[in-house]
């Protein structure tokens, strides 16, 4: 067995299998399931998104790629910003406002971040890890229904403008189940990432088509900001927790620094933690999220500060391979801005309008400092072998999943796809959000108010995980079945 994949659709779990059975190691199959997820969940990530990589090899430490969107305006006028474009989206018991247009878009990091791990880390050609993806992109992809669910509940986002009507609706509708969606142009800047690398993206033509576009409509990305981008590579944060090593997505992303400090306190309690105990450290991490956390997030030193303290949104893929590496990456382009570049097929993010991105007011984060996303690929460990890959989607529910998928398989003693698919909850702003086969009597004695869903709910996340059974060394993978994740082993 040369390893696993563990994806979001079916199309990207196959596109990083193909790799690996070609000989190609976790980070390549990682990085072809990447770019195919552009064509296969189109909504939820792209070229024009950011996101974060966590490798880890046998016999070295985990090492985080950080390549998420920043914040842009530098050498643009902000009394020349545009309104945000408010969209409400509609969950099964929730609605969450999101907003988008050419103000939204923030300085994408993904051309940046996939050219940087194929220097450090791969070892097929560019161009043969982007082929899968650029495939799919010129022969169109049929919308799946759990991408469908995807398409319905983002309408008001891609009717903002002409040119997403243009990609993700069929006439007069938006794409619906059965639909081919072709992206040609896609596929042509994605084969030009294979050949050419990140320039084009950042310091030529296609930077210069963002940012022109972007000011038609409004918006603060200059050429400046794409000019001074670049990855950076960041340590992990390591906690322990019940006798294995939890690596996950250090400062300034706030998620990994959340679900570590959550373990920490959990790790000094008998387990399992009960439901009620679960919420109430889902509610502290929450509450954390203070002006102070947010101010700090990108001081050095913060990491040690908090975490002593604490003790006294998007698409995710999973691999690993025969030779004991992992990798996780996350990838969001938010919801999609509705902005997209001429000529291109590329749609921008729309991060600036996050309002889990900016619990401090819209605009506040200087020029060029990197938002507090939640998203923390993760990887648990035991004696420097990996036991477990995982991390999800879902804005601020990406926490909650990651954290109630390794409490089911450590302290719970699940299967990796019982811990992905057993029933969720979630703490926001007062209310616990809970999937059906949540024990609720305990949260319900204690007064908590209760937003019950009928069914498994994108709401929720979508956790794709990969697992080594340290005995055998065999591999397994789970898909969430919330955002239609698939598992495929080569």
């Amino acid at each position: 067995m040369r390893g696993v994949v563990a994806a979001g659709h079916p199309l990207t779990a196959e596109a990083g299998a193909q790799i690996l059975r070609a000989g190609g190691n976790a980070v390549d199959a990682a990085l072809a399931a990447m770019v195919a997820s552009f064509v296969t969940e189109p909504q939820l990530t792209g070229l024009g998104a950011g996101g974060y990589m966590l490798v880890a090899e046998p016999g070295e430490a985990p090492a985080l790629l950080d390549f998420f969107v920043a914040a842009p305006g530098d050498g643009a006028d902000p009394a020349s910003r545009a309104p945000l474009v408010p969209a409400e989206v509609f969950f099964e018991a929730a609605a969450q406002v999101f907003h988008v247009g050419a103000a939204s878009c923030g300085v994408y990091g993904t051309p940046a971040g996939i050219c940087e791990a194929h220097r450090r880390f791969a070892t097929f050609p560019l161009a043969d890890l982007v082929a899968p993806g650029a495939a799919l992109a010129r022969a169109g992809v049929e919308l799946n229904a759990q991408q469908a669910y995807i398409f319905a509940l983002l309408e008001p986002i891609t009717a903002s403008s002409p040119e997403a009507r243009a990609i993700y609706w069929i006439g007069d509708r938006v794409a619906r189940e059965g639909d081919v969606l072709a992206n040609p142009e896609l596929a042509d800047t994605l084969e030009r990432l294979g050949v050419e690398g990140a320039a084009p993206f950042y310091t030529g033509d296609i930077a210069r088509a963002a940012s022109e576009r972007v000011a038609a409509g409004g918006g603060t990305l200059t050429e400046a900001d794409l000019a001074g981008y670049e990855a950076i590579a960041r340590e992990p944060i390591r906690v322990g927790y019940r006798g294995y090593d939890v690596f996950t997505n250090p400062p300034p992303s706030a998620g990994g620094i959340l679900i570590a400090s959550v373990l920490a306190q959990l790790d000094r309690e008998p387990a399992p933690p009960t439901q009620a105990r679960l919420v109430a450290a889902m509610e502290e991490a929450h509450r954390a999220r203070t002006p102070e956390f947010m101010e700090g997030l990108d001081r050095p030193g913060f990491l040690e500060e908090f975490m002593a303290s604490q003790l006294g949104s998007t698409t995710h893929i999973s691999v690993l391979d025969g030779d004991g590496r992992a990798c996780a990456v996350t990838c969001t382009n938010g919801e999609g801005s509705g902005i997209l570049v001429p000529g291109t097929g590329l749609h921008l993010n729309n991060m600036m309008g996050e309002e889990d991105l900016s619990p401090l007011g819209f605009f506040t984060h200087p020029v060029g400092r990197r938002l507090p996303s939640m998203m923390a690929p993760t990887v648990v460990a035991r004696d420097g072998a990996v036991h477990l890959a995982l991390g999800s989607a879902g804005s601020n529910r990406i926490r909650s999943a990651i954290l109630q998928v390794i409490l089911g398989v450590i302290d719970r003693g699940l299967s990796l796809v019982g811990a992905v698919e057993a029933p969720r909850v979630h703490w926001e702003d007062g209310v616990v959000f809970a999937e059906p086969g949540v024990d609720t009597d305990a949260l319900s004695a204690e007064g908590r108010t209760l937003a019950p869903f009928k069914d498994l709910n994108v709401f929720f996340g979508g956790a794709q995980a990969v697992r080594r059974d340290p005995a055998t060394g065999e591999m397994r993978g789970a898909g969430d079945p919330r955002r239609g994740g698939a598992v495929v082993t080569a």
